[in-house]
């Protein structure tokens, strides 16, 4: 069973780009880990759940595009409090121009992440071109403590601060369209790129070292609440990873989902598909490494894409049809269990995220490695029985994350809204429901935010799940979505909280939903 069974415990899902505060530059940033865990750890929660952090492929704003599954994104630096930055005046030394624009994000009800980029890039290049010659010419202690941490993390570090050097210098193309010998990694080609970029490999070093010893000083400051990551199944295949290991990955083939009842031709992501028989010949190096590094940033993380560690779906990009690698079910399952042990293995906590079409196997699996699945509550029926009656929460397993949705779905709000009638009364009459809404009360035509959200939200409190997360949105009762998946819009990952989180204490909203939270959390003993 999993060492972290029978701590009953509850948190929020909150991306970080969502929580900006007054010092931080129109997006949350790794400062405002600070006043969020606040917050939380006196709402009683004891989990903090992110979505990821790695480094974005340009011009992407989705946390699931990686330009590298170990760098973390440079735009979630807190740039005031950067030495370097200070020491040229901070922001009273920006232009006029770009206090104005900085004024304009902090300002915006969403997230502008051409601008935030913009100024942040700028604000980290005159800082680095400050510790250029103030620190690193003369190898002064703040030079040597860069120097330390590149040869701390050069198992990851090296191959992707030279990758971002030269995806700069080729004006952002893909590799796949760089000269030959850089993509085939000629060594020669590599030796020259180096020491003619060698200023540049320094900076994007630099960046990584403010953004890992803000994330550690961050990790250390979260008064008790725990910090949850969020693996994504795979990364561009334009990214630092791919590149410096072409052999385990197949790039003439897209990972994705197979058809079903949410999508009848499937899902095509555009992301190479792994060579799993060449990986298992390097006992998974790569995966182990990725597992460590999470280790390294958080308490625990959510395994994405559960499924796709045991049978990858990939379609040839010339065409054909859909397949599953490894092919049968005793090799995947094989795979799986492999993939769930090594990931277990570097140090943190991991939940699994099984949902969609998952194979009864898989979650068998699951169960006798003691790894929580997920269990959301609007997808939680008895789909074989006439009707498919809700599950009622206190029948979820103990070893399972309860949800009320996920960064993809919509709100709770929005889809009780949506419900058939028939669905709203099937959830009016489970036992739980009744018995916290009190018998006879008519929740299918009550008004959601007076009545009806507190009542599916303390469900999921008394849940027999020992870990429940909800997604901010939810826990306020708001229509605010992160994400509409297979949708480009303006609004995906652009979500900010309506308040700065450094004043949530001063929100009467805020402060009535944090002691409502602590009160569930305390009559249904979620203490973690």
């Amino acid at each position: 069973m999993s060492a972290q069974a029978g701590r009953r415990r509850a948190g929020v899902l909150i991306p970080l780009f969502s929580c900006p505060s007054t010092v931080s530059w129109g997006i949350g940033d790794i400062g405002d880990v600070k006043p969020v865990t606040a917050w939380l750890a006196t709402a009683g929660q004891r989990v903090f759940q992110l979505l990821p952090l790695n480094e974005m492929a340009p011009g992407q704003r989705s946390p699931y595009s990686a330009i590298s599954a170990m760098a973390i994104d440079p735009i979630y630096i807190r740039v005031p409090g950067v030495p370097e930055f200070e020491d040229l005046g901070g922001e009273d030394g920006l232009s006029p121009g770009d206090r104005e624009a900085l004024a304009a994000v902090r300002r915006a009800p969403r997230i502008d992440y051409r601008t935030v980029r913009r100024l942040k890039y700028a604000a980290l290049r005159a800082a680095f071109d400050r510790f250029l010659e103030a620190e690193w010419r003369h190898d002064t202690a703040r030079a040597r403590a860069l120097r330390a941490y590149a040869s701390e993390q050069a198992w990851w570090i090296e191959d992707y601060s030279l990758f971002r050097a030269m995806h700069v210098r080729e004006h952002e193309r893909p590799w796949t369209e760089w000269p030959a010998e850089l993509q085939r990694r000629e060594p020669a080609a590599i030796d020259r790129a180096r020491k003619d970029l060698a200023d540049e490999v320094v900076f994007y070093q630099y960046l990584q070292w403010l953004a890992g010893t803000q994330w550690q000083h961050a990790r250390q400051h979260t008064h008790g609440v725990e910090l949850f990551g969020d693996l994504p199944f795979m990364v561009d295949g334009d990214s630092a990873d791919v590149w410096a290991r072409q052999h385990q990955f197949r790039l003439d083939v897209s990972v994705g989902a197979p058809p079903d009842a949410f999508s009848a031709s499937g899902q095509d992501w555009g992301m190479p598909l792994y060579r799993w028989d060449v990986m298992a010949q390097e006992d998974f190096l790569w995966l182990r490494e990725r597992a460590r590094r999470s280790a390294d940033l958080f308490h625990g993380y959510r395994v994405d894409h559960l499924v796709g560690f045991y049978r990858t779906y990939g379609k040839l990009k010339n065409g054909g049809d859909g397949f599953f690698t490894p092919p049968d079910e005793p090799s995947q399952l094989a795979l799986g269990e492999r993939l769930l042990e090594l990931f277990r293995g570097a140090g943190a906590e991991i939940v699994a995220e099984d949902l969609g079409t998952v194979p009864d196997y898989v979650r068998a699996s699951l169960a006798r490695l003691g790894v929580p699945g997920y269990r959301v509550f609007r997808w939680e029926r008895h789909w074989h029985t006439p009707g498919r009656p809700f599950r009622d929460p206190s029948e979820y397993p103990r070893l399972s994350v309860a949800a009320s949705g996920t960064h993809d779905t919509e709100p709770l709000l929005v889809w009780w809204e949506e419900a058939p009638e028939e669905d709203r009364r099937k959830v009016n009459e489970l036992p739980l429901i009744q018995q916290i809404a009190g018998p006879g009360v008519d929740l299918v035509h009550a008004a959601y935010a007076t009545a009806v959200r507190d009542v599916l939200l303390e469900a999921l409190f008394a849940s027999g799940s020992d870990l429940l997360l909800l997604p901010l949105q939810d826990v306020f009762g708001w229509r605010d979505r992160i994400n509409e998946p297979a949708t480009v819009s303006e609004e995906n990952w652009t979500y900010r909280l309506p308040w700065p989180t450094d004043r949530l204490d001063e929100m009467p909203e805020a402060r009535d939903r944090r002691d409502q939270l602590r009160a569930w959390s305390e009559r249904y003993a979620r203490h973690g």
